[in-house]
């Protein structure tokens, strides 16, 4: 039986309001070893920043990081899948959007996040980003 998104997700993603800023947001993602914030209004999912995305949209053209807030460089159009979805149809998604993460949605409430790693250790246990992926996040 093929397993569903919420068998391997990452339950209660780390998220944060539009107004927060990357200084802070950056800090999330060092203390909790992770790659990507979600951006919540009120509940509901307004967009995903990644660690890249305030690289290239902050730090590169040089952002006050303490002043500039996350919805300045969050991606908005974002790839959602839901928690009953099998995991295969969220590696399909994935493939056709060319991205790493799908939050993880109900309604429009994100619930959690699964990422490429986390289906690479459901597929695989044994596959080398399956055994990096399970390994501790780096600081």
């Amino acid at each position: 039986m093929a397993q569903k998104v919420n068998e391997v997700m990452t339950p209660v993603p780390v998220a944060v309001s539009p107004d927060t800023s990357l200084v802070r947001v950056g800090d999330l993602m060092r203390q909790h070893g992770i790659g990507d914030v979600l951006v919540v209004h009120e509940g509901r999912l307004r967009g995903l920043v990644t660690d890249r995305d305030i690289v290239v949209r902050a730090v590169a053209v040089e952002k006050d990081m303490s002043t500039t807030a996350v919805a300045d460089i969050c991606s908005t159009n974002i790839v959602t899948v839901a928690p009953d979805a099998d995991a295969d149809d969220a590696v399909l998604l994935m493939r056709r959007h060319a991205v790493r993460r799908l939050p993880v949605v109900d309604g429009d409430r994100p619930i959690g996040m699964v990422s490429i790693g986390d289906l690479a250790v459901q597929r695989d246990e044994r596959s080398a980003l399956a055994d990096i992926s399970a390994g501790p996040p780096t600081t």
